[in-house]
């Protein structure tokens, strides 16, 4: 019997395959060698935009209507008429990452944030700045799915989204390796900027609402803020999560 209250997980559903949809989330999906694909869906137009991508893996797509893609992918999604049949990709460890990491980028550690669209959007900004990862809670996070995909604009296709078991370990492991852990707080007396910080750099952000949790801050070696109006409160955590990133390339 399923349990209603069981914590969702990133490695739920690691063996079952799913519908990723859209143009870019798909060409990016056919660019990743990392990525197995089952089958492909197009009308004809975004067939043959793809097919220089789907003819290097190997795939023809099986050319449909809209309305017969629309019956694969969620209600209401805006699929823009391609869509393939993947399986999630395969799951890497922090420890992995480490390893085999020669460039020092920036991370981006997810303190419980929930929301399959906003770790997507964290995704695509992470994939914009060249940050290393994406480093996730493996409860009380989102799973790999057709909506986070979505929201990522392949972003999920070039940063590895990495699940950890425990957050504030993690952090210790970071310090090991040099890097700075670094808390967005709307309360922090120094601005991100102010910081100075470098290239290794692990940006931690809390959840949507109520922010870092007291103890992930706790841990955090500085906690800084953005210099934001004080009309607006706060920002959403991926739009926070593009800005700090912003502000370590530039």
């Amino acid at each position: 019997m399923s349990n209603p209250k069981r914590k969702t997980s990133v490695s739920e559903g690691k063996t079952r395959a799913y519908w990723l949809y859209g143009f870019h989330a798909v060409r990016a999906a056919l660019l990743n060698p990392n990525r197995q694909i089952r089958r492909m869906v197009a009308i004809k137009p975004a067939a043959e935009k793809l097919a220089e991508e789907s003819k290097k893996r190997g795939i023809s797509a099986n050319v449909l209507s809209p309305q017969d893609i629309g019956r694969l992918v969620p209600p209401d999604a805006v699929h823009q008429g391609v869509a393939i049949e993947v399986m999630p990709l395969p799951e890497q460890s922090l420890e992995e990452y480490l390893a085999q990491t020669k460039e020092h980028k920036p991370l981006i550690l997810l303190d419980q944030v929930t929301d399959p669209h906003n770790v997507g959007a964290i995704l695509r900004s992470a994939a914009a700045f060249d940050a290393g990862a994406v480093i996730v809670t493996r409860d009380h996070a989102p799973q790999e799915s057709a909506i986070l995909a979505k929201a990522s604009s392949g972003g999920i296709e070039i940063v590895p989204l990495l699940p950890v078991t425990n957050l504030t370990q993690c952090m210790e492991t970071l310090k090991k390796h040099g890097y700075w852990c670094i808390g967005l707080d709307g309360e922090a007396k120094q601005t991100i900027a102010e910081a100075k910080l470098s290239a290794k750099t692990a940006l931690v952000l809390g959840a949507e609402g109520r922010g870092l949790r007291r103890l992930t801050g706790e841990r955090c070696d500085l906690l800084v803020r953005l210099p934001i109006s004080p009309a607006m409160e706060s920002l959403n955590v991926s739009n926070a999560a593009a800005v700090a990133l912003y502000a370590l390339v530039k």
